[in-house]
């Protein structure tokens, strides 16, 4: 859920009513993805209060998503101050992306399901928006064209569990990218981007899944080139890029 979806689900919330559990869902995606896209940046203290009014709720269902938001790594409880977004260091984040390495592959591999010319279409759709967005880049607007993609790209494996885990640790590390985007440089983080929607549509197109898990692995491994390089890491990029070759 971007902040696009964010509105959508407002709509929704207009026109009928929704059950506990679909109002939890709601919350937890809007939270995530506004940590996600830095709105509330690392050390930022999330006020149950403040966000109970915000969503007209009671306090319990807020505390139940943030449990779900420290379970995931994205917020942490700290005694006698409340609940504070979590940043993410160097080390731990070589070991999500060798992680998120290994799981690459199978996405094309464990139940793998077909894509219709409806899911297709809505891949070139995100190339267009791309294309549109390269024009006055802007690092969030990529961050959200990221987020949308992953959403088409777990869709194609029909393995839950392979899901779940793989969105936890893409939004570990999602907001990672939009903190180093300046060092990152916006084009070049469009062009390469823009490259693997390209890849992954064409495979689709011919129903090639593991090779789709092949391109992931690829850009994923590429991507933290790049970050360990402008982080001052570039020997430990390479050197758990190597291990996974």
């Amino acid at each position: 859920m971007t902040l696009e979806t964010e509105a959508s689900a407002a709509t929704m919330t207009a026109s009928r009513p929704l059950s506990a559990r679909e109002r939890f869902e709601r919350i937890y995606l809007i939270l995530r993805d506004r940590i996600c896209l830095l709105d509330y940046p690392p050390g930022s203290r999330l006020s149950e209060e403040e966000l109970a009014q915000e969503f007209e709720i009671s306090r319990t269902p807020v505390r139940r998503v943030l449990a779900r938001l420290e379970s995931e790594g994205l917020v942490q409880s700290v005694h006698g101050v409340g609940t504070i977004v979590t940043d993410v260091d160097i080390e731990e984040l070589q070991q999500v992306y060798h992680l998120r390495l290994e799981l690459a592959l199978l996405v094309g591999k464990l139940s793998p399901i077909p894509r219709t010319a409806a899911d297709l279409d809505r891949i070139r759709a995100l190339i267009a928006r791309c294309d549109s967005d390269m024009v006055n880049p802007d690092q969030r607007a990529f961050l959200q064209l990221n987020m949308d993609f992953f959403s088409e790209l777990t869709a194609m494996t029909g393995n839950q569990p392979l899901r779940e885990i793989s969105e936890r640790l893409y939004f570990q590390v999602a907001r990672v990218v939009l903190k180093m985007m300046p060092q990152l440089g916006l084009v070049e983080e469009f062009t390469a981007f823009r490259r693997e929607m390209e890849e992954v549509l064409a495979a689709a197109e011919i129903g090639d899944w593991e090779s789709i898990g092949h391109i992931r692995r690829a850009h994923i491994s590429m991507s933290f080139r790049r970050m360990m390089r402008h982080a001052g890491h570039a020997r430990d990029g390479d050197r758990l890029v190597r291990q996974e070759e």
